[in-house]
Parts: C-alpha cells; structure tokens; sequence
C-alpha cells in the first residue's frame, strides 16, 4: 500500500498537478525526501533506485548513468566507496545561485544550481552516496530538480553484495572512481569523467532567479 502511495505522490508530482512550476526548490525536494522513496524500477550490481517516465538509460558502465531526457542529459554517479566508509559529505565552496544542505534521516548531501557562460543552468545535486549533474534552460529547472532529487532519494544499495566485495575489488574501484566527487583532480581513467568535464564549464555570476516566479502556492 505504501508503494502505491508513493507512485501516486510522484505522478502528481511529475503530472503538475502539485505545482512544480510554483514551488519553490526546497519544497520540491523536501517533498521528495521527506516522503522516504522505497520503490524501485532499475537495478545494477550493488544498488537499484527509480527511474520517473520520461527518464531513460542511454548508458550504463561500473556505477555511472547517463540519463536523457528529450535533449537533456543526466549524469548519475554512484559513490559507493564513500557508502561503505560512511564518508561525511565534501560541501562546495563556490557560489550558486541556489544552495542547500540536505539532511534527512542518515541520508546527507547538497543542492546547488549555477548559471553558465552559456546562460543555461548546472544543476548539480549530491544526495545518498550519488551525485547527478545536468545543464537545462531556466523553464526546466523545477522538473529537474524533482527528477533528480527523486533518482537519488531511491537509491538502495545491497549490503549483502557490498559486504562480498574483495579487497582488491574496492581499491580498485576508488582508484577508477573517485575522481568523480573531486573537481581538483587533472586524472583522467574513465569516460564518465570526460562527460564531467563538459559539464564543469559553469562561471560564477551576481545574478540570482526571481524568487517570486518560483515561489510555492496554494
């Protein structure tokens, strides 16, 4: 029953019908995070969570996503060396134009957005031991937002698989992937991290959204 609560509470959410474009993003991910996500529709070595419709897989290789959307693209990142050492999460130090510290139950991370030389908007979410990152227009921020932010709230890994991993297995796991959380590095291993690194072309600017135009209402 719960499950199915949960499905109705995400398709209103993604429908409409709760005023996506009228809520503000700590509501929507608060929404989100606070309805304690337990359904799941894709699964992976390690870990499964919730694909939302619309959402589909383009690419899939050792813990990473690449989601699309019509023209737009999700890049999903699986931290699971900092899941199984329970790693406090490394908060940005830049400015956004929007910015928020998550945490809710044992679950930690950060929302933030920047706008781009482009005049588009990096969306970049860290949440449950997963990061997701993608660049939209400004009329698709609130979508994205919830879209992202419901990937990584459903999250759950399999400890029973984690915990049979080899020592070798996770050493060499975080000498391929942990570069992804860590945007000082220059080391290159993986194709993920080149897509990364289209995405980090973001410049810092004064100028913030219209916090009236998103403003929740009933």
């Amino acid at each position: 029953m719960k499950k199915v609560f949960v499905l109705i509470f995400f398709g209103l959410l993604l429908s409409g019908c709760v005023n996506i474009n009228n809520s503000s993003y700590d509501q929507l991910i608060e929404d989100v995070a606070l309805s304690d996500v337990k359904i799941q529709n894709t699964y992976r070595r390690g870990y499964k969570f919730y694909l939302p419709v619309g959402l589909n897989i383009e690419d899939s290789k050792e813990y990473n996503e690449v989601i699309k959307k019509d023209d737009l693209v999700f890049y999903l990142y699986i931290d699971l060396i900092g899941y199984l050492n329970k790693d406090d999460v490394a908060l940005p130090q830049e400015s956004s134009i929007y910015y928020k510290e998550l945490v809710y139950g044992d679950k930690k991370g950060y929302a933030e957005i920047k706008k781009t030389e482009n005049e588009k908007y990096l969306v970049e979410i860290v949440y449950n031991y997963a990061k997701i990152e993608v660049i939209v227009e400004e009329e698709d921020l609130n979508s994205t937002v919830t879209e992202a932010i419901i990937v990584l709230a459903s999250i759950e890994y399999n400890d029973s698989f984690l915990s049979g991993l080899s020592e070798e297995s996770l050493l060499s796991y975080k000498e391929e992937f942990v570069d992804i959380f860590n945007k000082d590095t220059t080391k290159d291993t993986t194709n993920f991290l080149k897509y990364e690194d289209e995405l980090d072309i973001y410049n810092g600017t004064d100028s913030i959204p219209d916090y009236d135009m998103i403003k929740g209402s009933d």
